[in-house]
């Protein structure tokens, strides 16, 4: 009986405190839809008021609401929101949420510098690809592969490893800013990139935007044709981690491990990755190999303040490849590597696979210190400290007139640099934001010839006025492995030879942002100033023995403005106009007249280029279907153009020509569409039409491989070539179909038509046009619960590249035309133009374990 009364009573208790404190009571677990994982941390919120909680460690959660009935609604960064009913008392057993392809807060670190697209409110022309899609499709391919889907992007494989080129817009990659978690990463001293040295970025890559055109970066960079974001992870929200072992063609094989300690309740996270590969590549005779390695240790001692120290580098060396005449490819096949010539093969000692056709080794450590401060509700400071370590060299031998190897030849590129970015943001009321901060580069490059390895001599002769006249080489720094040029540095100037020269560049900018939103309307305007100064630094010519000589320095100031604005006609409907101009400081080897061998500037001194961008958009969204339609005029003015002969286009004298007051106008349309028909099928398009071409007159100066000018300058007539090196008409169709739980295929069609050569063109001498091809790609992908609750999972994955063996001229650079005996063509086009051909039927083969 006593038991009884307790019993009633607290039964009588409890609910008058129910009745009191809510009206019912929400109990569930929420659970990552992929991994089949307890997700904690997520926000759990009864809509329509503030009253919300989190999922505790094991994704459970209970919600006292404020009404007997309604609606929570579900959310995690980087996860589709779910909505759920109640009525009374309600307890749901397993709340999935998938990853989303929103960018929105995903980054926890450096989130006032990374500018992503989804962090302002006036849209750009963009394009996303998340961590799910990057893991499928990345293989053994670098990033400009995995973009090759993306309107206006095409990819050039190149022949070796890591040596493939990307155009956005017609524009190459040295005039695409490329960007990692808001650090530059293009050349300083020529904007271009080289993807060996990234070579496992993809693999801790939590997403890649593509920004097209003006973008949304507030920083002066080199984005004529658009920003690439690469957003890496840092501090993971919870522990996790995997283990993933890839096969591929040619024998490649790549092992990589990542594990992440999340959060802990002690405010520290650690992730790692650890990565080893290795290949004979798909071109004759460019094997490589190199390791991947990836630190970030973050700190949260409140909810203020959050801290991440990240250090990443890609230690690799790969034999490269040589263009070839298409008349090589043809007599040889796709596989053709035209630097293994047959002087150099015959060696017993080249044949091992040491030196086929020459070795690129680099290694680029990276690190960066970031600071995310939350001042209060409305004001927030991000500051990202960084620094690169570059050490690199291309060996080659150099063999005496009975091909008997003798050393091999080290042309070095090193460089030391240090940068600052610091974005302050401030929510000035309701409808105005501003944030403002400052860019700070300094940049030291060294660039030298030495001997890397001593193959049938013991010493090398030399001679400079620097060292004293003649010298001998004695000692081998550095070597042929990219960890022994990291810790084994060349900075003794009498072991070097052939050029030995620095240069310094140092860059200062100021960047502002003001956007204004209310109720449909939104606008913003950006603007930025900067300085640029160059100093380069002669060691081997100089005029006095043992005392170097540095040029005049070149101050260069440098502006862009950009601004826009967007109207929402509806929920499903939004257009929005953008417009922009830059001037832009050129680079430090458009500066000088030799840049190996003199500090002589050019004269008349180049000046700013001058490119307009004006871009307008449609965005469309529905359940199913959503779409974005962009067209884009951009006018680059006053652009300098260097390009040389191809050595070999009947003339074997190497010469090398630099065009100054270029113009070119890109024009063009693009459309991209995102479909769902049923839960389980996707599919997406896209098409690009482009109008790219050179408009009027440029002063062309030639010089020898010794950097000798021979031209002074001759005016040549540009107006209406059209630009080469990517197709102007793209388009491509993507589908996925998951015909059972976690098992699924997909497929992805590319067409690439009008396509020029490169190279030395004029309107008298025209780019020639190349012909059009298409690839197929597939796909298929298994994912396998394991372990306890299938909280883990076992994914496999298989690419098949260009399924179908499509046998296509991916690039050229020469301009002879068509002969009139056509058994000197090939599919019209001189088989005596140089270039290459792309890749055949590849594959590749992955088991990941998540844990």
């Amino acid at each position: 009986m006593k038991k009884t009364n307790h019993f009633f009573l607290m039964t009588v208790a409890l609910f008058f405190t129910t009745v009191i404190m809510a009206q019912s009571t929400v109990t569930g677990v929420v659970i990552d839809a992929e991994l089949n994982s307890p997700l904690p941390g997520a926000n759990i919120v009864e809509k329509g008021t503030a009253n919300g909680i989190s999922s505790d460690f094991d994704g459970k959660f209970t919600l006292e609401t404020e009404a007997s009935s309604g609606e929570i609604v579900i959310s995690y960064v980087g996860y589709n929101s779910v909505t759920v009913s109640f009525n009374g008392n309600t307890h749901i057993e397993s709340i999935k949420l998938t990853p989303d392809n929103s960018l929105d807060e995903i980054v926890i670190t450096g989130t006032g510098v990374i500018d992503l697209a989804e962090n302002r409110n006036t849209p750009i022309a963009v394009s996303t690809i998340k961590a799910v899609e990057i893991q499928e499709k990345a293989g053994n391919w670098d990033l400009p592969e995995i973009l090759k889907s993306t309107p206006s992007v095409q990819n050039i494989k190149g022949g070796g490893f890591g040596d493939g080129q990307m155009f956005l817009r017609g524009f190459d990659q040295t005039n695409t800013a490329f960007m990692l978690n808001g650090q530059p990463i293009n050349s300083p001293e020529d904007g271009r990139m080289f993807w060996s040295n990234w070579s496992g970025v993809l693999d801790v890559a939590n997403a890649v935007q593509v920004q097209r055109g003006l973008g949304s970066s507030k920083l002066a960079i080199s984005s004529v044709g658009g920003t690439v974001n690469i957003v890496t992870k840092t501090v993971d929200r919870r522990e996790r981690g995997f283990f993933q072992q890839m096969i591929a063609n040619d024998n490649y094989t790549k092992t990589t491990a990542y594990y992440s300690t999340g959060l802990m309740e002690n405010g520290w996270a650690f992730s790692g990755m650890l990565g080893h590969w290795q290949g004979d590549g798909y071109v004759n005779d460019t094997d490589g190999q190199g390791q991947t390695y990836f630190l970030s240790f973050g700190y949260k001692p409140n909810e203020n303040n959050l801290f991440n120290f990240l250090i990443t580098g890609a230690p690799q060396w790969h034999a490269a490849a040589g263009s070839g005449s298409i008349s090589d490819f043809l007599e040889n096949g796709r596989k053709y590597n035209s630097w293994n010539y047959e002087g150099v093969s015959s060696s017993n000692l080249l044949q091992s696979g040491k030196y086929p056709a020459g070795r690129n080794v680099y290694h680029k450590p990276v690190a960066n210190l970031s600071w995310d401060l939350t001042i209060n509700e409305n004001s927030s400071l991000s500051t990202v400290l960084y620094g690169s370590l570059g050490r690199g060299t291309f060996a080659f031998v150099i063999d005496d007139s009975d091909d008997i190897p003798l050393y091999a030849r080290g042309s070095n590129n090193n460089h030391n640099w240090y940068g600052l970015v610091s974005n302050y943001n401030n929510q000035l009321n309701e409808n105005l934001s501003l944030n403002f901060g400052a860019d700070v580069r300094l940049y030291n490059g060294i660039h030298f010839r030495s001997v890397n390895e001593f193959l049938s001599v013991n010493s090398v002769s030399a001679s400079s006025v620097f060292n004293g006249g003649d010298y001998e080489l004695t000692k081998v720094f550095g070597g042929i492995n990219p960890w022994d040029l990291t810790f084994n540095v060349n900075d003794e100037h009498n072991q070097r030879f052939g050029y030995d020269y620095e240069e310094q560049i140092n860059y200062l900018g100021v960047f502002g942002q003001l956007e204004y939103a209310k109720d449909n309307f939104t606008a913003f305007f950006q603007g930025s100033a900067s300085t640029q100064s160059h100093v380069r630094t002669e060691y081997l010519n100089a005029s006095n023995e043992g005392q170097s000589e540095e040029s005049n320095k070149v101050n260069n100031p440098g502006f862009n403005v950009k601004a826009g604005g967007a109207y929402i006609i509806n929920s499903n409907h939004k257009v929005f106009v953008n417009t922009g101009y830059y001037s832009r400081q050129p680079f430090h080897s458009d500066l000088f007249l030799n840049d190996r061998n003199g500090n002589e500037l050019i004269m008349p001194e180049v000046e700013n280029q001058k490119i307009t961008g004006l871009e307008a958009g449609y965005q469309f969204g529905s359940e199913k279907v959503s779409a974005n339609l962009n067209i884009y005029y951009t006018i680059w003015d006053n652009r300098t153009l260097l390009d040389d002969n191809g050595e070999d286009q009947g003339d074997p004298a190497f010469r090398l020509f630099q065009t100054q007051g270029v113009k070119q106008i890109h024009s063009g349309i693009e459309l991209e569409v995102f479909t769902r028909p049923m839960d389980n099928l996707r599919v997406n398009g896209f098409l690009a039409i482009g109008d790219w071409k050179f408009d009027g007159d440029g002063l062309r100066r030639t010089f020898d491989e010794a950097g000798t000018i021979t031209d002074p300058g001759t005016l040549v007539n540009l107006d209406g070539v059209k630009v080469g090196g990517a197709a102007q008409f793209t388009t491509g169709v993507f589908t996925s179909y998951e015909f059972l739980p976690r098992l699924s295929v997909d497929g992805t069609w590319n067409l690439y038509n009008d396509l020029y050569s490169q190279g030395e063109t004029t309107v008298s001498s025209p780019p020639i046009e190349l012909p059009s091809y298409d690839t197929v790609d597939l796909g298929l992908s298994y994912r396998w619960l394991v372990g306890e609750n299938d909280k883990n999972s076992l994914q496999f994955r298989v690419n098949i590249n260009n399924a179908f063996d499509e046998v296509y001229i991916e690039s050229i650079n020469g301009n002879t035309a068509a002969s009139t005996n056509p058994s000197e063509n090939y599919k019209g086009v001189n088989t005596s133009n140089r270039g290459r051909f792309g890749y055949g039927r590849t594959w590749n083969f992955s088991m990941r374990f998540n844990f």
